[in-house]
């Protein structure tokens, strides 16, 4: 199957990435479905969207992802509903729960039953687009109106203002646990896995008819959007290539999260790399950076990553057509993606 092409500019480390414009207005030149914005600690993903994406007229434009703990699912619909009107219909909400160390750390909110409020947290959303009446809902997490002990018993149920462009936009939701990629195949639009390996394409597969039974909608997996990073990087020595990849795995398998709560890990340990995760946790969080970098086998690399001559590339690019994947994230700058697109043509 072919790809749909996305352009990924993820978020900003110490400020605005240069030429992030460009290579939107080159992503949309050169025919690209979708691009892409994130947020982790720092920049917020829609912003920039709503900036640059003003630049643009056809590309979809999508949060890759939305933190939950960052806004309430109201404060979440409303930026939805006003991105979707400003980009006429173009917007697509990327959502995830992100990990213990950013929501309890940066955010200041308790972790707990994740899958839960993930649940909670997209039906609001889904019912406050929806328009169809004033919002009500008595969760376990998520109360509108507000009903708790402190509550002044003023609350009302609200309908929003702004008429939706569209009663249903697209929600995709960010997932690596098991339990999580079947709860995005049942109560969403699409799935945004990180580090997709084709080897690991049957249990995800597994994973995903799970939730669309679940769903208890017909055909659901027809029109349902699979979009993942993918990490190219081309030139004539693969191992060179594949250290421009290694810090990136390093800090995701070994620095994001803590020992024993990192779903990154979990992701690696899944494919087989346990005891290189292990090893690259250890030396991370010793502040080992670079040795737990050069642990990585090539391997390693190549189970989630596209290294090497073009040739190389070429001849890879069939095992990612065969998986559940729809749409590849690309990133890079404006001069590189006619490139990279070729590739993929």
């Amino acid at each position: 199957m072919a790809f749909k092409l996305g352009y990924a500019v993820g978020y900003w480390s110490s400020g605005p990435p240069d030429g992030a414009l460009e290579g939107i207005k080159e992503a949309e030149r050169l025919g690209f479905d979708s691009v892409w914005s994130a947020e982790a600690y720092g920049s917020d993903a829609l912003t920039p969207l709503a900036w640059w994406g003003a630049a643009t007229e056809r590309v979809q434009l999508g949060t890759g992802i939305v933190q939950m703990s960052a806004r309430t699912p109201a404060a979440t619909a409303m930026a939805a509903i006003t991105m979707d009107h400003l980009s006429n219909g173009r917007f697509i909400l990327g959502l995830g729960v992100s990990g213990p160390q950013v929501v309890e750390g940066w955010y200041g909110q308790s972790y707990r039953r994740p899958l839960e409020r993930t649940r909670e947290y997209i039906e609001v959303v889904r019912q406050i687009v929806a328009r169809e009446a004033p919002v009500t809902y008595q969760g376990n997490q998520v109360q509108m109106p507000y009903g708790g002990d402190d509550a002044t018993g003023l609350g009302k149920p609200l309908r929003s203002t702004v008429h939706p462009l569209r009663n249903h936009i697209p929600i995709y939701l960010g997932a690596e646990g098991p339990k999580n990629v079947s709860l995005a195949a049942e109560i969403c639009d699409g799935w945004l896995p990180l580090f997709f390996s084709p080897k690991e394409d049957a249990f995800y597969r597994e994973r995903l008819a799970e939730g669309f039974a679940a769903s208890g909608e017909d055909n659901k997996a027809d029109r349902f959007e699979v979009a993942a990073p993918m990490l190219v990087v081309p030139g004539e020595d693969a191992e060179k290539c594949a250290d421009m990849v290694r810090p990136m795995l390093a800090l995701y398998a070994g620095g994001m999260g803590a020992r024993g709560a990192n779903f990154h890990f979990d992701v690696f340990a899944r494919m087989g790399y346990e005891d290189v995760a292990l090893k690259v946790q250890d030396l991370y969080l010793e502040g080992k950076k670079d040795e737990a970098a050069a642990a990585i086998p090539l391997k390693m690399v190549e189970d989630v990553a596209l290294v090497g001559p073009p040739e190389k590339i070429r001849d890879e690019i069939p095992r990612w057509e065969d998986t559940c994947l729809t749409t590849v994230l690309l990133s890079g700058p404006a001069k590189f993606l006619p490139m990279l697109a070729e590739l993929f043509s």
